[in-house]
């Protein structure tokens, strides 16, 4: 080589700056297909306009799943991972603990997207320093429907998916695809969402609609026949669909069109949604024939449901290209099913069709979960059903649930101070033989909160718990729960916190704790109740993280979010759902101090704590305690220990959760849920005389187990000691 030739370093790849030696990924590839073409408005937005149908046609996830699906068949990539069983610790050790976004209540830094925003470095240099491993983004690709050549706005928070491509209120598939590289290189992971229960009105809807090919085989909807459209309902002038009523459930159920009542109505609301069924207007199909449908919609009713066992199986096709989209394409390591335990509908003889814990929707979610582990991820359920409906379709389905069975009882401890229902509900998802390790264990979600006692309401109805000394029904300790939340922690005493429908109460963490504390006036706290809220939701914190499992946070909890004010979304709440009170905006870096309002238009809410650079430099604050709770969870391995016992108390406020670690050695969370300072005996045949407890927050013993496997120890108001047995 001629020593005098001077050659120009080759220009390497963001990929390959973190990277420099990293081996190519096993994981196949693809690409979604461009859009060639934009809306035609002049032309008439009607089934017998060719270019409208065919526009409709490019839009539509069926489309891409097909074109998806070419890519990967064939392929050897395709089976170089083991994907029958689900394998939650193996998920646990991945990302062990996780920060949940909801975009549309993310502060962006000024001129940026929040994808782009998500995806900073110094962002992942905070997170990294609390401990954070993976980032659930929300749901970021285009939703709502499609009205003409006219979208129109999602209507339950982006979980209507009318599309794979990302929304670009939210950002860009590349900026998507950034976020992945730089979660990697801070050994993270980004989590993605399908909805494999649903889509909103989209090009796939308005294709169904107007009977194109085997679209209609997505939903469950069915063709009416003129002779008895007079059971339908008129729709009203500018709507698309109309709630049917009850008697019009019924008479089309006897005429044998649909399946009728179901066992329950998701999101009831007096004369706007009273049944599960809406009927649409007469709509002309490409063949030129009227048609007026009926379809199912468990959730809103621009969130018509998918058909899981259609012979055209285009709604699996629909629901599988759009998850090996995310994986493949996008960059996930994971994904979250939402809605995933409504995929299968059933008439029955008598009562009403069965349509929760049907084993269509666990053959479903097993094959959705087996294609992402098959392409190298893991998923996640949010399945709000009951404990042997979680067991059950965990078993083969997603590698991970989302803890719907404690999160209603950890708050109810917090509450009212006592931990009975909170010890019972952990006591039965062990005898059901949920493993604790497969659950992810949440502080606030874009939810909070819901009551999530079906276990109670439905299959367990009957049934008689042991609780407050007597025997009560399933039925009646629900009822009772959820009276005792409601009470305390809305009405006079915490008016800023409201009722959701029948299904919970709209509040943030923060708010749950100063409802708790009896603080009526948000506005009047001073530093020593701020302080107060902080050390009660460090012992939430506590509660979550330090037991096995994966523990996930929010922005809400990292910066100490409160409640809107109710009059700052009037228009968003005007129809019921409360749940916007809880999702105010916020700024986790501080990037945009003079921003009132989201990018999406969500007020700011107020922070106790401030931003993470705040208090990252505050060794004292709630961030920081945060960090030390994970360092010392991951130090130990608590995240995919055993839980082997939740003993008795001597104390109605304590709580103990005894783990076996590696090598046998045990470990106890002890928590006080109350404002009380307390002695305790902790006591569990798991607890080896003679072993000393050492506290590992300081590493100082704090008692000799005695011969009837006990030790005593003081806590403080809310506080929370994790110890090793030496």
């Amino acid at each position: 080589m001629d020593p005098e030739v001077q050659h120009e370093p080759s220009e390497i790849t963001y990929d390959e700056k973190f990277y420099p030696a990293r081996p190519k990924p096993l994981r196949p590839s693809v690409r979604r297909a461009n859009r060639s073409s934009g809306p035609t408005p002049d032309s008439e937005p009607v089934a017998s306009n060719p270019e409208y149908v065919d526009w409709l046609t490019e839009q539509s996830m069926l489309r891409d799943a097909k074109l998806i699906a070419e890519q990967l068949s064939g392929k050897g990539s395709m089976w170089q991972n083991p994907y029958a069983d689900p394998d939650p610790r193996a998920a646990v050790e991945r990302a062990p603990v996780w920060f949940t976004a909801y975009p549309i209540s993310v502060i962006n830094a000024p001129q940026t997207s929040f994808l782009s925003t998500l995806g900073d470095e110094k962002l992942w240099q905070a997170f990294s320093e609390i401990g954070v491993t993976a980032v659930h983004t929300g749901p970021v690709k285009v939703a709502g429907g499609i009205h003409g050549w006219r979208p129109t706005p999602s209507v339950d928070g982006h979980f209507d998916r009318i599309g794979m491509q990302i929304d670009p209120a939210f950002g860009s598939e590349e900026e998507f695809r950034r976020l992945c590289v730089v979660a990697s290189a801070y050994d993270g992971i980004v989590i993605d969402d399908i909805v494999p229960g649903h889509t909103g009105k989209g090009a796939d809807f308005r294709l169904a609609e107007m009977a194109v090919a085997d679209y209609p085989g997505i939903y469950h909807m069915v063709e009416i026949e003129p002779q008895d459209w007079h059971l339908l309902p008129r729709v009203r002038a500018g709507a698309d669909s109309q709630n049917i009523d009850a008697e019009a459930e019924a008479n089309l159920a006897r005429a044998g069109y649909i399946i009728g009542q179901l066992q329950r109505v998701i999101f009831y609301e007096l004369g706007v949604k009273e049944t599960n069924w809406s009927a649409t207007p007469p709509v002309v199909g490409i063949d030129g024939v009227e048609r007026r449908w009926v379809y199912l919609h468990y959730f809103k009713a621009g969130q018509p449901s998918i058909n899981w066992l259609d012979p055209s199986f285009a709604g699996m096709r629909l629901v599988i290209g759009d998850a090996c989209h995310s994986i493949a394409d996008l960059g996930a390591g994971a994904l979250r099913l939402d809605a995933n335990g409504f995929l299968g509908v059933e008439r029955r003889a008598e009562g009403p069709g069965w349509s929760e814990g049907h084993p269509l929707s666990e053959a479903a979610n097993h094959l959705i979960a087996s294609v992402v582990r098959k392409m190298g991820g893991f998923t996640f359920q949010e399945l709000n059903l009951t404990i042997d409906d979680i067991k059950a379709m965990g078993t083969n389905g997603a590698d991970l649930s989302y803890d719907f069975i404690n999160r209603p009882a950890y708050q109810h401890a917090l509450v009212m101070g006592n931990t009975e229902f909170l010890r019972l509900t952990m006591t039965l998802a062990r005898d059901h033989g949920v493993d604790t390790a497969s659950l992810v264990h949440a502080l606030q979600n874009h939810d909070e909160m819901t009551f999530e006692l079906i276990h109670f309401a439905t299959l367990h109805a009957e049934d008689e718990f042991a609780y407050g000394g007597e025997a009560v029904k399933g039925c009646d300790l629900g009822d009772r729960i959820r009276g005792e939340l409601t009470d305390r922690l809305t009405g006079r005493w915490a008016p800023y916190n409201r009722t959701f429908t029948t299904n919970g109460i709209a509040c943030t963490t923060a708010s749950v704790i100063t409802a708790s504390l009896g603080i009526r006036d948000l506005d009047r706290m001073d530093e020593q109740d701020i302080e107060t809220v902080k050390r009660a939701h460090l012992l939430l914190a506590m509660y979550n993280a330090l037991q096995p499992g994966v523990f996930a946070l929010s922005g809400w909890d990292l910066l100490g979010i409160l409640p809107i004010a109710a009059d700052e979304v009037e228009d968003l709440i005007k129809e019921g759902d409360t749940r916007w009170l809880n999702r105010g905006a916020h700024d986790l870096m501080g990037y945009f101090p003079e921003a009132v309002r989201s990018e999406s238009g969500i007020p700011r809410g107020r922070s106790l704590y401030g931003s993470l650079p705040e208090q990252l430099a505050d060794p004292q604050s709630f961030a920081r305690q945060l960090a030390r709770i994970i360092e010392l969870r991951n130090k130990y391995g608590i995240a995919t220990a055993q839980q082997i016992d939740i003993p008795t108390v001597s104390h109605k406020s304590l709580l103990v959760m005894v783990h076996e670690l590696g090598q046998g050695t045990i470990q106890a969370t002890v928590l006080n849920f109350s404002s009380d300072e307390i002695s305790a005996t902790i006591q569990s045949k798991h607890l080896v005389p003679g072993t000393c407890a050492i506290d590992v927050f300081d590493d100082n013993e704090i008692a000799t187990v005695d011969e009837l496997h006990s030790f005593p120890m003081n806590l403080g108001p809310y506080e929370g000691v994790a110890v090793v047995l030496r």
